[in-house]
């Protein structure tokens, strides 16, 4: 089992620790180990077609998943993406391609949702779900990144996926795909996350909304059993760590959202995953990275699909004008 991360010099790998800061800041330092971890993001999951009524046969849509909100945020954010996902013909990943490393497992038609959102919240259908992602699909080449972010939408990254990689890999998921289902006529629902076990002893965080767990914050004790980091979002209201300590303590620390003009939501769980990941990866600190995955995912829902997620500049900056630390409050 991955135990939670303790403080800012968790995450150093041995005694030649590296500078990851994006953009040129810091020199950088590698083991012999390091430099063979050539990507610094690694997104697992099928690709979307986000279409915005509940028609199958609608030909209008945009790009979404996991993958795609991660990839982009991951570039915009100064670092390399790579992405391992799935999709058919019917749809366009020229975009995605100019920003990651892109691997397509090929299937007869990508993963379709319908986004329908009210003022009571959002209702989604799928359709065309993909087929699975195994552990044999992913190559050498992308087993050992700094970062990898599992992403399943259909429950198609299968468990096996998890415990593929190294210790010197932060690895981390986004379970909604795990705890969803749908009918006949594609409508969404929550359901319960049946191998959770097989998967979260390998995870170092757990990254997830109030949504998912449908407001019952005793399947974050279930979880805190098995991964020693929770990462709880709450829309407009920011996030909150929990952390399990070596006496099996858990910390509990909620961290402030910045203030948005939201246009889209979509994909501000992704956004903020990513975001959170790359943070940790930097600075080993969980308390920072989620202050700063509140600000990116806020600046993300101030635009259209992928137009608002800004940059690692962006971000320091709002930070440094708005400072806040664990502790400070």
């Amino acid at each position: 089992m991955r135990d939670g991360f303790t403080g800012p010099d968790s995450l150093q790998r041995g005694s030649g620790a590296v500078d990851r800061r994006p953009n040129g800041q810091g020199v950088k330092s590698y083991t012999a180990h390091e430099q063979s971890m050539s990507i610094d993001f690694l997104a697992i999951g099928t690709v979307t077609r986000d279409i915005s009524i509940a028609d199958p046969t609608a030909t209008d849509y945009v790009l979404g998943g996991t993958v795609s909100f991660a990839a982009v945020t991951a570039a915009r954010l100064g670092r390399r993406p790579a992405v391992l996902t799935r999709a058919g013909n019917d749809v366009e990943l020229s975009e995605l391609r100019s920003l990651a490393d892109l691997h397509v497992l090929p299937c007869e038609s990508t993963t379709t949702f319908a986004n329908l959102y009210s003022a009571d919240g959002r209702v989604q259908y799928c359709y065309t779900p993909s087929p699975p992602i195994a552990a044999v699909d992913i190559p050498p080449q992308l087993r050992a990144p700094h970062i990898a972010l599992l992403g399943p939408l259909v429950n198609e990254v299968q468990s096996e996926v998890a415990s593929i990689f190294g210790s010197d890999t932060i690895v981390a998921a986004v379970p909604q795909g795990w705890m969803r289902r749908w009918d006949d006529e594609g409508r969404v629902y929550p359901t319960g996350w049946t191998d959770m076990a097989e998967i979260l002893p390998h995870l170092d965080a757990l990254i997830l909304s109030i949504e998912d767990i449908d407001g019952d914050l005793s399947q974050v004790e279930a979880f805190l059993k098995q991964v020693g980091l929770v990462v709880l979002t709450a829309y407009r209201d920011g996030s909150t760590i929990y952390r399990r300590g070596p006496d099996s303590e858990i910390e509990v620390v909620p961290i402030p959202p910045r203030p948005a003009n939201e246009v889209d939501p979509t994909g501000a769980g992704d956004i903020f995953a990513t975001a959170f990941l790359l943070r940790l990866d930097e600075t080993g600190d969980p308390f920072d990275a989620a202050r700063y995955a509140n600000v990116t995912a806020s600046f993300g829902v101030e635009g259209q699909g992928l137009a608002g997620i800004p940059s690692h500049g962006t971000v320091l900056d709002y930070m440094a004008r708005h400072p806040w630390r664990y502790g400070s409050a």
